[in-house]
């Protein structure tokens, strides 16, 4: 098997070792990631104020809107690219990387599109506070022009991650996010372009990454490598991305709806609680930014193991996908809680943005955990082929009961601490979904194994 030989590692020996060994370089991508985007939020809101921190935060929740439903098939990729690597089909894996970098240029053109055309109503139908609505405006349309270049980069991050390769992504990463970092201060700091020079430097900064994994895999010698003359949508491969990422899109896209209408509500408090919300959701981003590597270990490890037709090694990647989560939510989770205060201070030196910021994380982090298990889980469950399921976990147990809680709950106690119960009361009804889910998922694929052994003893 060329390009194979000697690099099926990842469902042999210690798989504790394996997954934390693959986890840790995307853990250390997504913190990096995460320290690039507050670097755009402390430049902005230090050199810029608190209402350039405000426009800033208040365009996130749109901006996964808009994108999320193309980011969602980049998780077809990945099962599709693992699935072939543990069966060892070397030209089925050629054509789900060209199939899946077509999908990612198609979609970003599309999601640039759609950010151009509709960012400005969208925020004035969120109740954008008037004295941030221009500035939030400009900023989503600049950025919006890299959508292409960041749909490039994590279809291409997805394909890498997908045969274990979870290193070179980082290393990516760090390079485009170095450069973003240092052009926010040159275009913000020295050149006083406010909110729009935080937007330029992060799309350049998207275009280097975009560049350099796309060279990754033009050089690759394996069936990984790249040619753009063989660049065509595979049917069967779209059908077969499209089986597990549409689902996965859809609840993206489903969760930051139920997103959007929380960030309406917390707009409703005025400037300063969108600063503080801004601000207090990126020092959490600690927490679920580790928790999601271990979504990306999950998925990749669970689709190596049914491609290998290795079904009983599936429990023991949920136990020690459960056994991370708590841990990461009482050792992280509990130094956010304690340094809460000096993080928030690195964003703003307002007290009251600094107050309502606390106030926020104190509810988060009580029962984090939950939010660990709803996200890790259907990375389990897709794996197996199963994308509906959390997808329609997600939908009741998360979107229908925030808007049921905004409508109710919140309509009657119109208070931050009401407004911000909302995440935890809803991550705990999805997670007992996801988790419901994906035993149902492992019955019914053993199942059918037991069947297909049975089969081939009675021939």
């Amino acid at each position: 098997m060329t390009g194979l030989k000697g690099r099926w590692q990842s469902t042999d020996g210690s798989l504790l070792h394996s997954m934390l060994t693959f986890a840790l370089p995307i853990m250390a991508m997504n913190l990096l990631q995460l320290l690039f985007n507050a670097a755009d939020m402390v430049v902005v809101g230090r050199f810029d104020g608190s209402a350039a921190l405000a426009a800033v935060g208040a365009t996130g929740s749109l901006i996964n809107l808009i994108v999320n439903l193309f980011m969602g098939l980049s998780v077809g990729t990945s099962v599709v690219v693992a699935r072939d690597y543990g069966a060892r089909k070397v030209e089925a894996i050629r054509q789900s990387v060209h199939t899946s970098i077509a999908v990612s240029l198609v979609g970003g053109a599309i999601a640039t599109t759609i950010g151009l055309l509709f960012c400005a109503p969208l925020l004035r139908w969120m109740g954008t506070p008037e004295d941030i609505l221009s500035a939030a405006t400009l900023y989503m349309r600049i950025l919006f022009a890299g959508m292409p270049a960041s749909m490039v980069y994590n279809f291409g991050a997805a394909i890498l991650r997908a045969v274990g390769d979870s290193k070179r992504p980082m290393y990516f990463l760090v390079v485009s996010g170095a450069v973003n970092v240092v052009l926010n201060l040159i275009f913000v700091a020295v050149l006083r372009l406010g909110v729009a020079g935080v937007a330029w430097a992060t799309i350049i900064s998207q275009y280097l990454a975009m560049g350099l994994i796309m060279a990754s895999l033009m050089k690759n010698e394996g069936p990984l490598r790249f040619n753009w003359r063989r660049l065509r949508i595979h049917g069967l491969k779209l059908a077969q991305i499209l089986k597990i990422g549409v689902p996965a899109g859809l609840q993206s896209v489903l969760f930051s709806i139920s997103n959007v209408l929380i960030q309406s509500a917390v707009n409703s408090f005025g400037t300063t609680m969108v600063a503080a919300n801004a601000a207090a959701s990126n020092v959490e981003g600690l927490v679920s930014t580790t928790m999601n590597s271990y979504y990306q270990a999950a998925i990749t490890f669970t689709g190596q193991s049914v491609g290998a037709e290795d079904y009983d090694r599936i429990d023991v990647i949920a136990k020690i996908s459960t056994g991370l989560i708590f841990g990461t939510w009482i050792v992280v989770g509990g130094l956010v809680l304690f340094f809460g205060r000096p993080l928030l201070a690195i964003y703003t030196a307002d007290p009251a943005v600094i107050d309502l910021g606390m106030l926020r994380m104190k509810v988060m982090m009580a029962v984090y955990f939950t939010c660990g298990i709803m996200n890790v889980f259907p990375g389990l469950t897709r794996a197996m082929g199963y994308s509906v399921l959390p997808m329609l976990s997600t939908l009741v147990g998360a979107c229908l009961m925030r808007i049921v809680w905004l409508a109710t709950v919140f309509k009657w106690y119109p208070t931050e601490f009401v407004l911000f119960a909302v995440y935890p009361v809803t991550w705990a009804l999805a997670g007992l979904g996801q988790v419901a889910s994906f035993f149902y998922a492992r019955s019914q694929i053993r199942r059918r194994a037991s069947a297909a052994r049975h089969s081939e003893a009675v021939v």
